[in-house]
C-alpha cells in the first residue's frame, strides 16, 4: 500500500505542504459552528483535491478520516450517513465533472476504508459493514482498478479521472481483488435473476472479467470463480465454441457436425440462455443453420417444452421468418425472447400471428430508422433491430425498464399490454415507427402524440430497449395531455387517466391516501381497508387477481425518508414457500431489488418470484401504496381485517413516507390509540 513515506523526496515536500494546508483549513471548520460550516468548505475541498491529486495523497487522507468527519464536511448530505449510501450510484459520482462531488465521494470512500480497518469507530456504521459496502463499490467500478482513462473521461474530468484510480489502487490493496470479483459475480446474478431485456451492461462486465482473468499481468488468485458459467455463457457455452474462434470458424465446424454433435450443441446453447438468461452470438449461428436441418433440433436449441414446441411447429413459417430476419450474432438477446413467446403460448391468440406478419414486412418511417440506427449501430437494419425488440418484449414482459428517465408509467404500460393485451402492443408499436403517431382516446375524445405539447420526459430517451425507444416518446406526451385534462378537477388525476390510458382492465374504483391539496396522509384507515378487501385473498373470498391493476407507491430509501411517487403494476397475491402472504408485482425502475428502511427490503428472488416479479409482505407493501384501483363490484369484507393488522400497516407508513404528512386530527387521536 502506497504512503506518504513511499512518495519521492520532491513529491514528498509538495505533499508535506499541501497537508498542511488542508490541516488549517480542516481545523478552521472544526472551530466553526454547524449553521456556518458550509463558509469553510469551500477551503477544505479544495485543500483535500490537491492532496489527491498526489501520489501518497490516498493514504495520507485516510489517515485523516476522522478529523474530517468530526469537522463536519458531511454534515448536510447523504454522506453524512454512511449506512444509507448506495454503492450503484458511486460511478456518477466518481464519474462527475464537478470537482467537488468527486472528492467528497472519495472522502467518504477513504472515511469509510478507515472504519473498515478499524482505525476509527462511526456510530453508524460497523467496521464489517464498511468493508461489505466497499467491497461492492469496487465491484460495480471494476474498470477504474484495470483500465486507463478513456478519451471522454479525460476531456471531462482531466487529472480527476486519474485521481479516482489511485483511490481505487489504495482501496484494493486493502479490501483485495478477491472479495471485489466475488460481488461483483453475485451482483450480476441477482440482475439476470429479474430477466431483463436489456443486458448490455452486464455483458460488458463479463466480458471485462474475462478479460481481467486471462491476462497474465492480473493476479486475481482464486477470485471470481463463481464467474466461469458467465463467461462460458457468452463465449465458450458448448464444445463446438469452447475456445471462442469466432463466428466464420464456427459457422464451418457446424457443417461438418453429424446429428448427435448438433444435438449437443442445441442442448448445450438451450441450457445456458434458460438457465442465465444470456444468449451467445455463437448460438444465433447454430439455430440460423439449423432452420434449414430440422425442426426437432431447432426446438431443442430453443429450449422448449411441449408447450413451446406445439405452438413453433403450428407457426413453423413464421418462426422461421422471424429467425431469418430478426436473430443475428448482434441481435442474439432477441432468441431468449423468441423462446419465452413460443413458452407463452400467445401465438394461438387470433391477431397475434397476422400481427407478426405484418410487423416483418412494416415499413419504418425515416425518423424511426435514424433513432434505431443512432441507437443501436448499423450492423444489422433497423427493420430486425425493432423486431428483435418486439420479441423480447414479447417474451419478457417483465424486463421493460425505463432507463434513466421519469417514464415509469409508459414503461408500464408497455409491460402491462405484453402482459395482458400483446395484440394492442403491436398494434401501437405500427402506430408509432410507421406513422410517427399514435392516437389514443381519452373519454371519447381522441388525443394524437404529435399533437400533444410535451411529456414527463424533457430530452428524448436514449438508454432504451428498440420498442421502448421508439414508443415511450408518444405515450409520455399522451399521458401528459391527459394530465392537462384533468388539471382542473378535483382529486389525483390518475382516478381518470389510468382506466384510460392502460385498458379497459383497469378497476373503476379508485382509493388514494393522500389528500392532494395538502400533502397530509387522509382517511389511512379506509385506504387500507379497501387494499385488504379487495386483493387478500383472507378477505376478498379468495378471489386471485384476475388482470393486471397499476397501482403508486411512496418510495423510500434505506433510511425509510421519502424520495417520490412511482408506478408499479400489481401482478398476483399469494403465500409464498414460507406461507406468508405476498404480493408480487412489477417495478419499471430497472432494477427492482431495493432497500425502502424500516425493515422493508424487496425481493425478486428466493420468495416464489417468477422472472421479472418483485415482492413484498402484504402489509409492507400495503404500507407504501399511496393510490391503487380496484373492482367496486367485487368488494371483500371490510369489518373482518383486524386492528391489530392495520395498526402493524400504518406503524410502516407513518415511520416511513408518512412521518412528515400526519394530519394534525391524527396527532391528536394518537394518543388514545384509535
Amino acid at each position: 500500500m502506497s504512503s506518504a513515506q513511499d512518495v519521492p523526496s520532491s513529491d514528498h515536500a509538495t505533499l508535506t505542504k499541501r497537508l498542511a494546508s488542508l490541516d488549517d483549513a480542516v481545523q478552521a471548520m472544526a472551530d466553526t459552528r454547524d449553521y456556518a460550516k458550509h463558509l469553510k468548505l469551500r477551503r477544505v475541498l479544495d485543500a483535500a483535491r490537491r492532496v489527491l491529486l498526489l501520489s501518497g495523497g490516498c493514504a495520507a487522507m485516510e489517515t485523516r478520516a476522522q478529523s474530517l468527519e468530526e469537522a463536519g464536511i458531511f454534515l448536510g448530505t447523504d454522506w453524512a450517513y454512511p449506512h444509507i449510501l448506495i454503492p450503484s450510484l458511486t460511478p456518477h459520482a466518481l464519474g462527475s465533472a464537478e470537482p467537488d462531488t468527486v472528492v467528497m465521494e472519495a472522502l467518504s470512500e477513504l472515511r469509510l476504508l478507515a472504519v473498515a480497518r478499524g482505525q476509527f469507530t462511526h456510530s453508524l456504521i460497523s467496521s464489517e459493514q464498511a468493508h461489505h459496502y466497499l467491497s461492492q463499490v469496487m465491484a460495480i467500478n471494476l474498470s477504474l482498478l484495470f483500465t486507463p482513462p478513456t478519451e471522454a473521461e479525460r476531456e471531462q474530468q482531466g487529472k480527476l479521472a486519474l485521481m479516482t484510480r489511485e483511490l481505487f489502487r489504495h482501496l484494493s490493496d486493502v479490501i483485495g481483488y478477491e472479495k471485489v470479483l466475488d460481488q461483483l459475480v453475485d451482483e450480476i446474478w441477482r440482475i439476470l435473476q429479474q430477466r431483463p431485456i436489456q443486458v448490455e451492461q452486464v455483458k460488458q462486465m463479463i466480458t471485462q472479467i474475462a478479460i481481467y482473468r486471462n491476462n497474465p499481468e492480473i493476479d486475481l488468485g482464486a477470485s471470481g470463480a463463481g464467474a466461469d458459467r458467465l463467461i462460458s455463457s457468452l463465449y465458450g457455452t458448448t464444445q463446438g465454441c469452447r475456445e471462442d474462434p469466432g463466428i466464420e470458424v464456427y459457422q464451418q465446424r457446424l457443417e461438418t457436425m453429424d446429428r448427435g454433435q448438433l444435438q449437443y450443441e442445441a442442448s448445450g446453447f438451450a441450457r445456458a440462455m434458460h438457465d442465465t438468461g444470456l444468449v451467445s452470438p455463437y448460438h444465433t449461428v447454430l439455430v440460423r443453420f439449423l432452420l434449414e436441418q430440422d425442426d426437432h433440433l431447432l426446438g431443442e436449441a430453443l429450449g422448449l417444452s411441449t408447450t413451446g414446441r406445439d405452438c413453433m411447429l403450428c407457426y413453423r413459417e413464421l418462426v422461421h421468418s422471424l429467425i431469418r430476419e430478426a436473430i443475428h450474432p448482434q441481435t442474439a438477446q432477441a432468441l431468449l425472447g423468441l423462446a419465452l413467446t413460443l413458452e407463452r403460448g400467445i401465438l394461438y391468440q387470433p391477431p397475434l400471428a397476422p400481427a407478426l406478419w405484418r410487423q416483418l414486412a412494416l415499413p419504418l418511417s425515416s425518423y424511426s430508422q435514424q433513432r434505431l440506427e443512432l441507437a443501436f449501430g448499423t450492423a444489422v437494419s433497423p427493420r430486425a433491430s425493432l423486431l428483435a425488440g418486439v420479441l423480447s418484449m414479447l417474451g419478457l414482459p417483465l424486463g421493460v425498464g425505463q432507463g434513466n428517465n421519469p417514464t415509469c408509467q409508459s414503461a408500464r404500460a408497455l409491460s402491462m399490454w405484453s402482459y395482458n393485451d400483446p395484440d394492442y402492443l403491436l398494434q401501437i408499436v405500427v402506430w408509432a415507427v410507421r406513422d410517427d403517431e399514435v392516437i389514443m382516446h381519452f373519454e371519447g375524445q381522441a388525443i394524437s402524440s404529435r399533437d400533444s405539447v410535451g411529456g414527463v420526459a424533457r430530452e428524448l430517451p436514449v438508454d432504451l430497449d428498440p420498442v421502448s425507444l421508439l414508443v415511450v416518446p408518444h405515450l409520455d406526451r399522451i399521458y401528459a395531455e391527459m394530465g392537462r385534462r384533468c388539471a382542473e378537477r378535483e382529486g389525483d388525476p390518475h382516478r381518470w387517466i389510468n382506466p384510460e390510458f392502460h385498458g379497459w382492465w383497469t378497476g373503476r374504483g379508485f382509493r388514494i391516501n393522500v389528500d392532494v391539496l395538502t400533502g397530509k396522509l387522509a382517511e389511512l384507515e379506509d385506504f387500507q381497508r379497501h387494499f385488504y378487501a379487495s386483493y387478500h385473498p383472507y378477505y376478498n373470498g379468495n378471489q386471485p387477481v384476475v388482470h393486471p391493476q397499476p397501482a403508486g407507491i411512496a418510495v423510500t430509501d434505506s433510511a425509510a425518508r421519502f424520495i417520490g411517487w412511482h408506478a408499479i403494476t400489481l401482478l398476483r397475491v399469494n403465500l409464498d414457500p414460507q406461507d406468508e402472504m405476498r404480493v408480487y408485482f412489477y417495478n419499471p425502475n430497472n432494477d427492482s431489488g431495493q432497500n425502502w428502511g424500516d425493515g422493508v427490503v424487496v425481493s425478486t428472488a428466493g420468495n416464489g418470484e417468477r422472472f421479472g416479479e418483485a415482492s413484498l409482505p402484504f402489509e409492507q407493501l400495503a404500507s407504501r401504496l399511496y393510490i391503487f384501483h380496484y373492482d367496486p363490484l367485487e368488494r371483500g369484507d371490510l369489518a373482518s381485517i383486524s386492528r391489530e393488522e392495520l395498526d402493524r400497516v400504518t406503524g410502516y407508513t407513518t415511520r416511513s413516507w408518512g412521518a412528515t404528512r400526519l394530519p394534525p386530527v391524527d396527532l391528536q387521536a394518537a394518543p388514545s390509540g384509535s
